[in-house]
Protein backbone atom coordinates (compact mmCIF):
# COMPACT_ATOMS: atom_id res chain seq x y z
CA UNK A 1 0.00 0.00 0.00
CA UNK A 2 0.98 3.32 -0.40
CA UNK A 3 3.13 5.22 2.03
CA UNK A 4 1.27 8.25 2.16
CA UNK A 5 -2.22 6.51 3.76
CA UNK A 6 -0.37 6.45 6.85
CA UNK A 7 -1.13 6.77 10.83
CA UNK A 8 -0.24 10.41 10.95
CA UNK A 9 -2.37 11.23 7.89
CA UNK A 10 -5.08 9.34 9.39
CA UNK A 11 -4.49 11.71 13.25
CA UNK A 12 -4.07 14.24 11.27
CA UNK A 13 -7.73 14.40 10.00
CA UNK A 14 -9.03 15.48 13.66
CA UNK A 15 -12.77 14.85 14.96
CA UNK A 16 -13.97 13.11 17.83
CA UNK A 17 -12.46 10.99 20.36
CA UNK A 18 -14.94 7.87 18.64
CA UNK A 19 -13.87 8.59 15.54
CA UNK A 20 -10.14 8.92 15.57
CA UNK A 21 -10.66 5.50 17.65
CA UNK A 22 -12.35 4.15 15.02
CA UNK A 23 -9.87 5.50 12.41
CA UNK A 24 -6.60 3.92 14.74
CA UNK A 25 -8.26 0.22 15.18
CA UNK A 26 -8.33 0.27 11.01
CA UNK A 27 -4.81 1.68 10.24
CA UNK A 28 -3.72 -1.22 12.81
CA UNK A 29 -5.02 -3.88 10.30
CA UNK A 30 -3.72 -2.52 7.29
CA UNK A 31 -0.71 -3.21 8.71
CA UNK A 32 -0.48 -7.11 7.93
CA UNK A 33 -3.63 -7.07 5.41
CA UNK A 34 -2.90 -9.10 2.26
CA UNK A 35 -4.50 -6.38 -0.91
CA UNK A 36 -6.61 -8.67 -2.78
CA UNK A 37 -6.28 -9.84 -6.37
CA UNK A 38 -8.16 -10.87 -9.09
CA UNK A 39 -7.32 -14.22 -8.33
CA UNK A 40 -9.92 -14.38 -5.30
CA UNK A 41 -13.26 -15.56 -6.23
CA UNK A 42 -15.03 -12.17 -4.88
CA UNK A 43 -12.13 -10.23 -7.18
CA UNK A 44 -12.86 -12.15 -10.48
CA UNK A 45 -13.18 -9.97 -13.49
CA UNK A 46 -12.35 -6.67 -11.66
CA UNK A 47 -9.08 -4.48 -12.06
CA UNK A 48 -8.23 -4.77 -8.59
CA UNK A 49 -4.70 -5.82 -10.39
CA UNK A 50 -4.05 -2.12 -11.94
CA UNK A 51 -4.98 -0.20 -8.94
CA UNK A 52 -2.11 1.82 -7.60
CA UNK A 53 -2.27 3.34 -5.06
CA UNK A 54 0.96 5.36 -4.95
CA UNK A 55 -1.09 7.49 -7.21
CA UNK A 56 -3.30 8.83 -4.30
CA UNK A 57 -3.18 10.50 -0.97
CA UNK A 58 -5.58 11.04 1.19
CA UNK A 59 -6.64 14.91 2.02
CA UNK A 60 -5.74 16.48 4.82
CA UNK A 61 -7.90 18.03 7.85
CA UNK A 62 -6.77 21.14 6.82
CA UNK A 63 -8.05 20.77 2.89
CA UNK A 64 -10.72 19.18 4.20
CA UNK A 65 -11.84 22.20 6.73
CA UNK A 66 -13.43 21.53 9.89
CA UNK A 67 -16.33 19.26 10.67
CA UNK A 68 -19.71 21.42 11.42
CA UNK A 69 -19.13 24.59 9.28
CA UNK A 70 -21.16 25.31 6.39
CA UNK A 71 -18.75 26.13 3.63
CA UNK A 72 -21.39 26.40 0.38
CA UNK A 73 -24.71 27.04 -0.44
CA UNK A 74 -27.05 24.54 -1.42
CA UNK A 75 -26.67 21.84 -3.95
CA UNK A 76 -27.35 24.06 -6.83
CA UNK A 77 -28.34 22.84 -10.43
CA UNK A 78 -27.87 19.89 -9.36
CA UNK A 79 -30.46 19.89 -6.48
CA UNK A 80 -32.64 21.34 -8.42
CA UNK A 81 -33.61 19.45 -10.91
CA UNK A 82 -34.66 16.76 -8.64
CA UNK A 83 -37.76 18.68 -7.28
CA UNK A 84 -39.04 19.23 -3.94
CA UNK A 85 -36.81 18.11 -1.14
CA UNK A 86 -37.45 17.82 2.97
CA UNK A 87 -33.59 18.27 3.69
CA UNK A 88 -30.82 18.48 1.61
CA UNK A 89 -26.55 17.63 2.40
CA UNK A 90 -23.85 18.34 0.48
CA UNK A 91 -20.69 16.44 0.91
CA UNK A 92 -17.67 17.54 -0.56
CA UNK A 93 -14.57 14.89 -0.49
CA UNK A 94 -16.19 13.00 2.40
CA UNK A 95 -16.76 16.03 4.17
CA UNK A 96 -20.19 17.52 4.83
CA UNK A 97 -19.89 21.49 3.64
CA UNK A 98 -23.93 21.77 3.70
CA UNK A 99 -26.93 21.12 5.34
CA UNK A 100 -30.59 21.99 5.55
CA UNK A 101 -33.89 20.59 6.67
CA UNK A 102 -37.32 21.52 6.82
CA UNK A 103 -37.96 22.98 10.29
CA UNK A 104 -41.26 20.99 10.51
CA UNK A 105 -39.28 18.03 10.28
CA UNK A 106 -36.38 19.05 12.47
CA UNK A 107 -39.26 19.61 15.42
CA UNK A 108 -40.61 16.20 15.11
CA UNK A 109 -36.56 15.16 15.60
CA UNK A 110 -35.39 14.45 12.46
CA UNK A 111 -32.08 14.95 11.70
CA UNK A 112 -29.67 15.46 9.07
CA UNK A 113 -25.73 16.43 9.23
CA UNK A 114 -22.29 15.36 10.15
CA UNK A 115 -21.70 12.18 11.53
CA UNK A 116 -18.08 14.07 12.54
CA UNK A 117 -20.54 15.95 14.45
CA UNK A 118 -22.30 13.09 16.79
CA UNK A 119 -21.27 12.24 20.39
CA UNK A 120 -20.15 9.30 21.18
CA UNK A 121 -22.89 8.07 22.46
CA UNK A 122 -25.04 8.26 19.59
CA UNK A 123 -22.11 7.56 16.96
CA UNK A 124 -20.74 3.99 18.64
CA UNK A 125 -23.08 1.23 17.48
CA UNK A 126 -24.64 2.92 14.75
CA UNK A 127 -21.88 3.94 12.51
CA UNK A 128 -20.44 0.85 11.23
CA UNK A 129 -22.81 -1.19 11.96
CA UNK A 130 -23.72 -3.03 8.70
CA UNK A 131 -20.11 -2.23 6.82
CA UNK A 132 -18.30 -3.88 9.89
CA UNK A 133 -20.40 -6.98 9.01
CA UNK A 134 -18.83 -7.08 6.20
CA UNK A 135 -15.23 -6.09 6.28
CA UNK A 136 -12.90 -6.44 3.01
CA UNK A 137 -9.59 -4.25 2.38
CA UNK A 138 -11.58 -1.35 1.11
CA UNK A 139 -13.79 -0.66 3.78
CA UNK A 140 -10.74 -1.11 6.32
CA UNK A 141 -9.00 1.69 3.74
CA UNK A 142 -11.94 3.55 4.20
CA UNK A 143 -12.36 2.82 8.03
CA UNK A 144 -8.65 4.51 8.10
CA UNK A 145 -9.12 7.57 6.62
CA UNK A 146 -13.06 8.47 7.46
CA UNK A 147 -13.18 12.24 7.85
CA UNK A 148 -17.59 12.41 8.18
CA UNK A 149 -20.00 11.99 6.37
CA UNK A 150 -24.01 12.28 5.81
CA UNK A 151 -26.12 11.37 8.76
CA UNK A 152 -29.92 10.93 8.76
CA UNK A 153 -32.11 9.97 11.11
CA UNK A 154 -35.66 9.21 11.18
CA UNK A 155 -37.56 8.29 14.60
CA UNK A 156 -39.84 6.04 15.37
CA UNK A 157 -43.19 6.62 12.81
CA UNK A 158 -42.08 9.82 11.54
CA UNK A 159 -43.39 9.54 7.74
CA UNK A 160 -41.08 12.04 5.49
CA UNK A 161 -42.91 12.94 2.30
CA UNK A 162 -40.26 14.33 0.02
CA UNK A 163 -36.75 12.84 -0.34
CA UNK A 164 -34.05 13.59 1.72
CA UNK A 165 -31.34 14.60 -1.13
CA UNK A 166 -27.27 14.41 -1.00
CA UNK A 167 -25.26 15.58 -3.01
CA UNK A 168 -21.35 14.27 -2.89
CA UNK A 169 -18.95 16.01 -5.07
CA UNK A 170 -15.00 14.20 -5.12
CA UNK A 171 -12.14 15.98 -6.81
CA UNK A 172 -8.54 16.44 -6.57
CA UNK A 173 -6.34 15.14 -9.01
CA UNK A 174 -4.26 12.35 -7.55
CA UNK A 175 -6.40 12.16 -4.21
CA UNK A 176 -8.72 9.59 -2.83
CA UNK A 177 -12.12 10.75 -0.80
CA UNK A 178 -14.03 8.47 1.43
CA UNK A 179 -17.43 9.74 1.23
CA UNK A 180 -19.66 7.84 4.38
CA UNK A 181 -23.56 7.77 4.49
CA UNK A 182 -25.67 6.26 7.28
CA UNK A 183 -29.27 6.12 7.14
CA UNK A 184 -31.12 5.35 10.13
CA UNK A 185 -35.00 4.45 9.74
CA UNK A 186 -36.51 3.66 13.50
CA UNK A 187 -39.81 1.53 13.76
CA UNK A 188 -42.73 2.02 11.68
CA UNK A 189 -40.86 5.02 10.33
CA UNK A 190 -41.05 5.85 6.29
CA UNK A 191 -38.62 7.73 4.33
CA UNK A 192 -36.86 8.45 0.64
CA UNK A 193 -33.16 8.90 0.67
CA UNK A 194 -31.40 9.81 -2.71
CA UNK A 195 -27.76 10.33 -3.14
CA UNK A 196 -25.93 11.56 -6.18
CA UNK A 197 -22.49 11.26 -6.63
CA UNK A 198 -19.91 13.10 -9.11
CA UNK A 199 -16.50 14.25 -9.65
CA UNK A 200 -14.47 16.11 -12.82
CA UNK A 201 -12.18 14.96 -15.10
CA UNK A 202 -9.71 13.75 -12.95
CA UNK A 203 -7.94 10.98 -11.16
CA UNK A 204 -8.94 10.37 -8.33
CA UNK A 205 -10.06 7.37 -6.05
CA UNK A 206 -13.40 7.35 -4.29
CA UNK A 207 -13.68 4.58 -1.38
CA UNK A 208 -17.20 4.91 0.13
CA UNK A 209 -19.48 3.14 2.32
CA UNK A 210 -23.40 3.53 2.43
CA UNK A 211 -25.17 2.22 5.69
CA UNK A 212 -28.99 1.54 5.81
CA UNK A 213 -30.69 0.55 8.94
CA UNK A 214 -34.05 -0.11 9.16
CA UNK A 215 -36.39 -0.87 12.53
CA UNK A 216 -39.20 -2.98 12.68
CA UNK A 217 -41.45 -1.71 10.00
CA UNK A 218 -39.59 0.56 8.66
CA UNK A 219 -40.26 2.14 5.25
CA UNK A 220 -37.13 3.33 3.66
CA UNK A 221 -36.82 4.19 -0.47
CA UNK A 222 -32.86 4.51 -1.49
CA UNK A 223 -31.81 5.58 -4.67
CA UNK A 224 -28.10 6.48 -5.74
CA UNK A 225 -26.90 8.34 -9.05
CA UNK A 226 -22.75 7.64 -9.67
CA UNK A 227 -21.45 10.03 -12.50
CA UNK A 228 -17.92 10.15 -12.00
CA UNK A 229 -15.56 11.67 -14.76
CA UNK A 230 -14.45 8.96 -16.48
CA UNK A 231 -10.95 9.52 -14.97
CA UNK A 232 -12.16 8.10 -11.14
CA UNK A 233 -11.70 5.09 -9.63
CA UNK A 234 -14.73 3.93 -7.20
CA UNK A 235 -15.22 1.30 -4.47
CA UNK A 236 -18.46 1.30 -2.38
CA UNK A 237 -20.28 -0.79 -0.09
CA UNK A 238 -24.08 -0.39 -0.01
CA UNK A 239 -25.18 -2.47 2.72
CA UNK A 240 -28.51 -2.76 4.56
CA UNK A 241 -29.61 -4.41 7.83
CA UNK A 242 -33.77 -4.85 7.90
CA UNK A 243 -36.10 -5.66 10.66
CA UNK A 244 -38.85 -7.75 11.72
CA UNK A 245 -41.64 -6.40 8.96
CA UNK A 246 -39.30 -3.85 7.59
CA UNK A 247 -39.14 -2.84 3.47
CA UNK A 248 -36.42 -1.31 1.63
CA UNK A 249 -36.57 -0.26 -2.09
CA UNK A 250 -32.81 -0.32 -3.10
CA UNK A 251 -31.74 1.39 -6.98
CA UNK A 252 -28.58 1.95 -8.18
CA UNK A 253 -27.91 4.03 -11.18
CA UNK A 254 -24.15 3.90 -12.82
CA UNK A 255 -23.04 5.46 -15.61
CA UNK A 256 -19.51 7.38 -15.03
CA UNK A 257 -16.56 6.38 -13.64
CA UNK A 258 -12.82 4.47 -15.20
CA UNK A 259 -13.59 1.46 -13.11
CA UNK A 260 -16.29 1.60 -10.68
CA UNK A 261 -17.64 -1.44 -8.15
CA UNK A 262 -20.45 -1.69 -6.39
CA UNK A 263 -21.35 -3.91 -3.67
CA UNK A 264 -24.69 -3.93 -2.35
CA UNK A 265 -26.20 -5.87 0.16
CA UNK A 266 -29.38 -6.84 1.96
CA UNK A 267 -29.35 -8.67 5.79
CA UNK A 268 -33.05 -9.51 6.04
CA UNK A 269 -33.17 -10.11 9.91
CA UNK A 270 -36.00 -9.31 10.71
CA UNK A 271 -39.37 -12.16 10.21
CA UNK A 272 -41.02 -10.63 6.80
CA UNK A 273 -38.75 -8.46 5.94
CA UNK A 274 -38.75 -7.33 2.17
CA UNK A 275 -35.85 -5.98 0.26
CA UNK A 276 -35.94 -5.58 -3.30
CA UNK A 277 -32.58 -4.32 -5.14
CA UNK A 278 -32.57 -2.83 -8.74
CA UNK A 279 -30.05 -1.09 -11.05
CA UNK A 280 -29.44 0.59 -14.06
CA UNK A 281 -25.81 0.79 -15.77
CA UNK A 282 -24.17 1.31 -19.22
CA UNK A 283 -20.55 1.11 -19.77
CA UNK A 284 -18.75 3.19 -23.04
CA UNK A 285 -15.55 3.79 -23.81
CA UNK A 286 -13.11 1.35 -21.58
CA UNK A 287 -15.07 1.28 -18.47
CA UNK A 288 -15.58 -0.99 -16.66
CA UNK A 289 -18.44 -1.30 -14.15
CA UNK A 290 -18.64 -4.22 -11.34
CA UNK A 291 -21.27 -5.16 -9.24
CA UNK A 292 -21.78 -7.78 -6.47
CA UNK A 293 -24.35 -8.94 -4.74
CA UNK A 294 -26.15 -10.31 -1.67
CA UNK A 295 -29.21 -11.11 -0.61
CA UNK A 296 -29.07 -12.83 2.84
CA UNK A 297 -31.76 -14.53 4.53
CA UNK A 298 -31.38 -15.04 8.07
CA UNK A 299 -35.20 -15.32 9.13
CA UNK A 300 -38.15 -16.88 8.33
CA UNK A 301 -41.02 -15.42 5.57
CA UNK A 302 -38.09 -13.22 3.76
CA UNK A 303 -39.01 -11.84 0.42
CA UNK A 304 -35.89 -10.18 -1.80
CA UNK A 305 -35.95 -9.13 -5.66
CA UNK A 306 -33.08 -8.43 -7.59
CA UNK A 307 -33.23 -6.65 -11.05
CA UNK A 308 -29.54 -5.55 -12.33
CA UNK A 309 -29.35 -4.23 -16.40
CA UNK A 310 -26.55 -3.00 -18.05
CA UNK A 311 -25.63 -2.06 -21.44
CA UNK A 312 -21.82 -1.84 -22.80
CA UNK A 313 -20.26 -0.77 -26.16
CA UNK A 314 -17.02 0.67 -27.24
CA UNK A 315 -14.51 -1.86 -25.59
CA UNK A 316 -16.33 -1.33 -22.24
CA UNK A 317 -16.99 -4.18 -19.70
CA UNK A 318 -19.76 -5.13 -16.86
CA UNK A 319 -19.51 -7.63 -14.40
CA UNK A 320 -22.36 -8.85 -12.38
CA UNK A 321 -22.04 -11.48 -9.88
CA UNK A 322 -24.55 -12.19 -6.86
CA UNK A 323 -25.60 -14.49 -4.23
CA UNK A 324 -28.77 -15.08 -2.83
CA UNK A 325 -27.85 -17.11 0.85
CA UNK A 326 -30.98 -18.67 2.43
CA UNK A 327 -30.13 -19.67 5.71
CA UNK A 328 -31.36 -23.04 7.72
CA UNK A 329 -33.25 -20.72 9.83
CA UNK A 330 -35.28 -18.69 7.16
CA UNK A 331 -37.67 -20.92 6.21
CA UNK A 332 -40.81 -19.78 3.99
CA UNK A 333 -38.55 -17.46 2.33
CA UNK A 334 -38.88 -15.94 -0.91
CA UNK A 335 -35.76 -14.80 -3.85
CA UNK A 336 -35.73 -13.78 -7.04
CA UNK A 337 -32.24 -12.54 -8.81
CA UNK A 338 -32.21 -11.76 -12.31
CA UNK A 339 -29.54 -9.81 -14.47
CA UNK A 340 -29.54 -9.16 -18.29
CA UNK A 341 -26.86 -7.31 -20.32
CA UNK A 342 -27.07 -5.95 -23.78
CA UNK A 343 -23.49 -5.67 -26.03
CA UNK A 344 -24.05 -3.16 -28.40
CA UNK A 345 -20.65 -3.38 -30.08
CA UNK A 346 -17.83 -5.64 -30.58
CA UNK A 347 -14.98 -5.41 -28.22
CA UNK A 348 -17.44 -4.63 -25.29
CA UNK A 349 -17.97 -7.85 -23.04
CA UNK A 350 -20.29 -8.55 -20.04
CA UNK A 351 -20.09 -11.45 -17.24
CA UNK A 352 -22.91 -12.74 -15.32
CA UNK A 353 -22.25 -15.12 -12.53
CA UNK A 354 -25.87 -15.44 -10.12
CA UNK A 355 -25.33 -17.80 -7.24
CA UNK A 356 -27.57 -20.22 -4.71
CA UNK A 357 -26.97 -21.47 -1.63
CA UNK A 358 -29.75 -22.65 -0.16
CA UNK A 359 -29.79 -23.86 3.46
CA UNK A 360 -33.44 -24.44 4.01
CA UNK A 361 -35.93 -26.37 2.55
CA UNK A 362 -39.09 -24.92 2.07
CA UNK A 363 -37.92 -21.59 0.18
CA UNK A 364 -38.79 -20.58 -3.48
CA UNK A 365 -35.92 -19.08 -4.97
CA UNK A 366 -34.93 -18.15 -8.60
CA UNK A 367 -32.36 -16.58 -11.17
CA UNK A 368 -32.01 -15.35 -14.56
CA UNK A 369 -28.88 -14.13 -16.42
CA UNK A 370 -28.61 -13.11 -20.15
CA UNK A 371 -25.45 -11.63 -21.71
CA UNK A 372 -26.24 -10.89 -25.74
CA UNK A 373 -26.67 -8.21 -28.61
CA UNK A 374 -29.80 -6.39 -29.60
CA UNK A 375 -32.96 -9.05 -30.62
CA UNK A 376 -32.74 -8.72 -34.44
CA UNK A 377 -36.00 -9.46 -34.31
CA UNK A 378 -37.20 -6.32 -32.53
CA UNK A 379 -34.90 -4.43 -35.40
CA UNK A 380 -36.57 -6.27 -38.04
CA UNK A 381 -40.18 -5.44 -36.73
CA UNK A 382 -39.11 -1.33 -36.50
CA UNK A 383 -37.44 -1.12 -39.49
CA UNK A 384 -40.74 -2.78 -41.41
CA UNK A 385 -42.70 0.21 -39.63
CA UNK A 386 -40.12 2.86 -40.73
CA UNK A 387 -38.18 3.65 -37.96
CA UNK A 388 -34.44 4.41 -39.29
CA UNK A 389 -31.61 1.91 -37.81
CA UNK A 390 -30.43 4.50 -35.08
CA UNK A 391 -33.74 5.37 -33.82
CA UNK A 392 -34.75 1.62 -33.28
CA UNK A 393 -31.51 1.32 -31.53
CA UNK A 394 -32.41 4.27 -29.57
CA UNK A 395 -36.00 2.88 -28.68
CA UNK A 396 -34.91 -0.95 -28.14
CA UNK A 397 -31.76 0.35 -25.78
CA UNK A 398 -34.21 2.75 -23.72
CA UNK A 399 -37.40 0.42 -23.45
CA UNK A 400 -34.66 -2.32 -21.86
CA UNK A 401 -34.04 -0.08 -19.15
CA UNK A 402 -37.80 0.76 -18.64
CA UNK A 403 -38.88 -1.47 -16.34
CA UNK A 404 -36.26 -0.52 -13.96
CA UNK A 405 -36.98 3.48 -14.61
CA UNK A 406 -40.38 2.43 -13.58
CA UNK A 407 -39.21 0.81 -9.91
CA UNK A 408 -37.21 3.87 -9.42
CA UNK A 409 -38.17 5.79 -6.21
CA UNK A 410 -37.53 9.38 -6.92
CA UNK A 411 -39.65 9.81 -9.97
CA UNK A 412 -37.95 13.62 -10.70
CA UNK A 413 -34.99 11.58 -11.65
CA UNK A 414 -36.47 9.22 -14.28
CA UNK A 415 -36.39 12.01 -16.88
CA UNK A 416 -32.82 12.85 -16.74
CA UNK A 417 -31.77 9.57 -16.15
CA UNK A 418 -33.44 8.86 -19.78
CA UNK A 419 -31.53 11.51 -21.06
CA UNK A 420 -28.52 10.32 -19.56
CA UNK A 421 -28.97 7.00 -21.09
CA UNK A 422 -29.66 8.98 -24.85
CA UNK A 423 -26.31 10.43 -24.55
CA UNK A 424 -24.44 7.40 -24.24
CA UNK A 425 -26.58 5.87 -27.42
CA UNK A 426 -25.85 9.11 -29.11
CA UNK A 427 -21.82 8.62 -28.50
CA UNK A 428 -22.24 5.03 -29.70
CA UNK A 429 -23.96 6.13 -33.32
CA UNK A 430 -21.15 9.08 -33.54
CA UNK A 431 -18.56 6.70 -32.92
CA UNK A 432 -20.05 4.34 -36.29
CA UNK A 433 -20.36 6.89 -38.32
CA UNK A 434 -16.69 8.16 -38.22
CA UNK A 435 -15.60 4.78 -38.08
Amino acid sequence: MSNRFTPEASLDLGGPEWLSQRRLRAIESLKDLEWPTADEEIWRYSRVGDLDLTKYRPMSGEELGQPGVDAVPGGGPVAAELGARSALIVVRDGRVVHHEIDPALEARGVVVGDLAMLDADTAVGRVGLTSDASPDAFTLLHDAFLAGGAYIHVPRGVVVEQPIVVIHWCDGEGVASFPHTIVIAEELSQVSVLERFGSPNVVHLVDGVVELILGDGANVRYQSVQEYGDKTTSIALQRAHLGRDAVLHSSAVALGGSYARLRSESLLEGVGAESEQVAVYYGDNDQMLDFRTLQDHAAPNTTSNLLFKGAVEDTARSVYSGMVHIRPEAQKSRAVQSNRNLVLTEGAGAESIPNLVIEADDVRCAHASAVGPIDEDQRYYLATRGVPPEEAERLIVLGFFEDVFERLPVPALVAPLRRSVQDKIGNLHAGLAHA
